[in-house]
């Protein structure tokens, strides 16, 4: 993810400047990836616990940017309904757990009925499908975990190649108008990361490099899609970062939204393909 926190009040800066946050960036990006790849790796359960720890705390930061950080009740129905979804999608059923997340959807804007309620039940979408997706992914056995991987070592990609190539090459921007600091260095960058990501997973599936590089690259496209998605509802709010949890990355939104996006459109694609075997629609196909 190409740095955004300068969407708000400072000017963009110039590209062949090192952020003086790239350290802690990178110690907060490797401590994060470890975590996760070793969650993953660990079995569905520690990763249900993971995805349940992240999601909630991404539910109080879009309460934080949305409506303030207010505790109330619109925030324990979301809450719940993230636990609930977790919960069920852990066990296998992914589409109770969609349910929850429905219904805490609908409850959130009865409970509101105000200025801001359906940016305040999108953020039950926003945190309650993308872990449903990937909880119904992860079990998806044998090719769960690499399910898991493969949309990680996407994503990432996408996030560190944007970012090097859009502070190192600059040239014109992607949507000044959303996120000054984002080119289209940094996009084509990040998309071309995505799709040698994703062919690479060739080596322990078997599959055709060339589709699992094609789904790479619509998934690094989707990816930054989120990325500016939520750039968007942060400037709209006035907000620069969804929280202060993670050093040099601002919040666990504004670390997570390439993966909200990607993990919520490979289930789609995943639910056309095979809803029976999601881990293996992703990821099999014939050379």
């Amino acid at each position: 993810m190409e740095d955004d926190r300068a969407a708000v009040t400072e000017e963009p800066r110039p590209a062949s400047r090192l952020p003086a946050d790239l350290k802690p960036r990178l110690i907060a990006g490797i401590v994060l990836a470890v975590l996760a790849g070793g969650a993953a790796w660990a079995g569905s359960s520690l990763f249900a616990l993971l995805v349940l720890a992240i999601a909630l705390l991404m539910s109080w930061e879009w309460a934080r940017v949305v409506r303030g950080g207010a505790i109330d009740a619109t925030l324990v129905v979301h809450a719940v309904s993230v636990v609930m979804a977790v919960a069920l999608g852990a066990n296998g059923l992914a589409a109770l757990g969609l349910s929850a997340v429905l219904a805490g959807t609908f409850i959130v804007i009865a409970l509101e009925l105000g200025e801001h309620a359906l940016l305040s039940a999108a953020g039950v979408l926003y945190t309650g499908l993308p872990s449903v997706a990937l909880l119904w992914f992860r079990g998806g056995e044998p090719w769960g975990l690499w399910a898991i991987l493969f949309l990680f070592a996407v994503v990432w990609s996408t996030d560190t190649v944007a970012y090097a190539s859009g502070r190192l090459i600059g040239g014109p921007k992607l949507m000044p108008m959303v996120s000054p600091n984002k080119t289209w260095a940094g996009f084509i960058g990040g998309v071309a990361a995505a799709a040698l990501a994703g062919s690479l997973f060739h080596l322990p599936t078997g599959s055709s490099p060339y589709i699992l590089g094609l789904i790479g690259l619509g998934l690094g496209v989707v990816s930054q899609a989120g990325d500016l998605a939520e750039s968007a509802l942060k400037r709209a709010f006035g907000v620069k970062d969804a929280s202060a949890l993670i050093p040099g990355h601002g919040g666990f939104m504004d670390r997570a939204d390439g993966i909200v996006a990607a993990a919520v459109v490979a289930a789609l694609l995943a639910l056309f393909l095979d809803p029976e075997a999601p881990a293996q629609a992703l990821l099999v196909h014939p050379r």
